[in-house]
């Protein structure tokens, strides 16, 4: 499982993305609370759709005020270490379950989310992420990871497949939309945001790509893979998402492109060498034998 899920989220640069812009939401509901505007604008009627979409949001939902118990328990979860996730998971687990309504638990559940994808706890990143979700359905990191996580872990056979494959779309394309319009948290460099916006986008680009694959739509898979790719900047990247390009290239004959995307994922050290040397090959047999599509 380990190579299917690629270190996309960085330690410090996306936790601190995700953390820095709901303690700051948090710090604005709560301002909001001491002093509440004088007018509140009504929603729009339902239905009615000549309204525009809803401004880009991390609000969390009016809470009491926490108890001495509870700002403990939360602090000691922050300041738990990213590199000992099992720890951080159990603090996170234990917070949720004493405090179910706590003005904090978007901030955590973003950390389950993190520390379930260091741990490779795929049921569990789901769940959390679907709970951050409902209350952040804007928060493009988690919308991206959950995507990508349930692409890559994904089983035809299960009940709600397909329906689990609409989902992966929907919030790749919602996190491609969102991050762009993402405002820099106090706490993080403009080079740190910029990496964790492009992890973002790499995921979110990368599980759009994958679902294409997964419904045989292999040309629309290829420019969200090439995108994905174009926003890997790490010093070693994801292997999966040249893998999945090779493959999308094979099946619309592009041969050339095909034996050029397996090549660099076997230059990448992972247990997918062997599988893309072996792509690699199949595809420029066939190109030497098969007429390859225009680009």
């Amino acid at each position: 499982m380990r190579a299917m899920f690629h270190a996309v989220i960085t330690a410090t640069a996306l936790a601190a993305l995700l953390a820095g812009a709901s303690v700051a939401a948090t710090r604005d509901a709560q301002a909001a609370q001491q002093n509440p505007p004088a007018a509140q604008q009504q929603p729009p009627a339902a239905g009615d759709k000549s309204k525009e979409p809803a401004p880009l949001s991390m609000d969390q939902p009016a809470a009491p005020a926490a108890s001495p118990e509870e700002e403990a328990a939360f602090k000691a979860f922050q300041q738990a270490p990213v590199t000992d996730p099992a720890k951080k998971n159990q603090l996170g687990e234990d917070f949720v379950q004493k405090y179910p309504q706590s003005r904090y638990r978007g901030v955590v559940y973003q950390g389950l989310v993190s520390g379930y994808f260091a741990t490779n706890q795929v049921p569990k990143l789901l769940d959390a992420g679907d709970k951050e979700l409902a209350i952040n359905p804007n928060d493009a990191p988690i919308l991206a990871v959950v995507a990508q996580t349930i692409a890559r872990s994904f089983n035809g056979k299960a009940p709600d497949a397909e329906q689990q494959l609409e989902k992966a779309e929907t919030y790749s394309k919602r996190a491609i939309e969102i991050t762009p319009t993402l405002p820099k948290p106090e706490n993080l460099t403009d080079e740190a945001f910029v990496m964790a916006k492009n992890d973002t986008l790499e995921m979110a680009h990368g599980g759009l790509g994958l679902v294409y694959i997964r419904k045989a739509k292999f040309a629309e898979a290829i420019p969200e893979l090439e995108q994905s790719i174009k926003a890997d900047t790490h010093p070693q990247q994801d292997p999966v998402n040249y893998y999945l390009l090779g493959m999308a290239n094979s099946k619309t004959s592009h041969f050339e492109a095909a034996a050029a995307a397996f090549n660099k994922c076997a230059a990448i050290q992972s247990s997918l060498q062997p599988t893309c040397k072996a792509g690699a090959d199949e595809a420029k047999k066939a190109g030497s034998s098969q007429l390859s599509a225009p680009n």
